[in-house]
């Protein structure tokens, strides 16, 4: 096939090209190009998308496959615009943030979506409902050949976010160290290895394949996430439980960013968070490799990056430290 990957020097968009080549497909990336290089063996095409002439380069090849992840509501416009008509299939990368409400356990598709936004160029703020825009422009323009894959928590090499690595990097970087874990084990944490989104997508080009789609990561209890990263990492000094309470006291950030717990989130609103069905996409062939499996090679990319460096999400040691000392016996 002939794939054109809007974007494709970062992350998924890299994954695809890779694997895409891999497959022995042809693939052009139209990038600025300031996230990184395309994967050896992709064409670059520079351009702005914000620039009338953004398509000029490629707007006259019927593409077989077109993958689009971009969240602004102009730039998906007008790519489906310039492109919309000719292309064989066509991919939206969306996001779970679409949804209106984040609180049934095991939701699927069929869950109310936010109202969309009217605007071209959206606030972080207004990401779902920018995401929900670009569905409907999607929809519209290429409905009958279109894979909408709203996308859970992505993880494995190639993460800069920092939040699937987290617990296994921390427990590699000080494996004699007390750990502080927030004593909710059951707690559910899903996270799908970019790896295998990213071969589902293919296979879906592939096939012709249509619909909407929730990519989810198995439903795994945060309890026997972070017993997985102490076994990988090589932990082997005390866990040091902390109640659910304390840490929300403490005003410890969850889910994500610097000085967070990663992949926990206790907020009132948020139990379906996790715990999307994800029957769907199972069911259109999405397979997951073992959790061991990812988290041995998100390990293997922590150290590549070094695991004593600021992180994104995470606690450090010092903040670590200073909640145990502080937490009552």
């Amino acid at each position: 096939m002939d794939i054109l990957i809007l974007g494709g020097t970062a992350f998924l968009g890299r994954e695809l090209a890779t694997q895409a080549l891999a497959r022995g497909h042809a693939v052009t990336c139209l990038a600025r190009g300031e996230s990184g290089g395309v994967a050896e063996g992709a064409t670059l095409v520079a351009a702005d998308r914000g620039r009338p002439d953004a398509y000029d380069a490629v707007r006259d090849k019927a593409w077989d496959a077109v993958f689009e992840v971009s969240w602004q509501p102009g730039f998906v416009r007008g790519a489906l615009g310039a492109l919309g008509a000719k292309a064989k299939h066509w991919t939206y990368v969306s996001t779970g943030n679409v949804y209106e409400k984040f609180d049934v356990p095991g939701a699927d598709e069929s869950a109310p979506l936010r109202e969309a936004t009217d605007q071209d160029v959206a606030d972080r703020e207004l990401y779902g409902e920018a995401k929900v825009a670009c569905e409907l422009a999607s929809v519209e323009a290429v409905g009958d050949r279109l894979v909408i894959a709203r996308a859970g928590l992505i993880g494995g090499p190639g993460d800069k976010s920092d939040r699937g690595g987290a617990w296994v990097a921390r427990a590699a970087r000080a494996p004699e160290e007390p750990l502080l874990v927030p004593d909710t084990p059951d707690l559910a944490t899903s996270i799908i290895d970019v790896r295998d989104f990213a071969s589902w997508l293919l296979d879906c080009a592939e096939k012709g394949t249509t619909g909407t789609f929730d990519a989810v990561g198995p439903v795994m209890p945060f309890g026997e996430w972070v017993e997985l990263a102490r076994e990988v990492g090589g932990h082997t000094g005390p866990v040091v439980l902390a109640p659910r309470e304390w840490l929300e006291e403490q005003k410890v950030e969850q889910f994500m960013g610097p000085e967070s717990l990663a992949m926990w989130l206790t907020e009132p609103g948020y139990e379906g968070w996790s715990t999307r069905s994800g029957a769907a996409a199972l069911a259109a062939g999405l397979k997951h490799r073992p959790r061991r499996e990812l988290v041995v090679d998100t390990l293997a990319w922590e150290r590549e990056l070094g695991l004593d460096r600021e992180r994104k999400a995470g606690l450090s040691l010092g903040r670590e430290q200073e909640l145990i000392e502080s937490l009552p016996r």
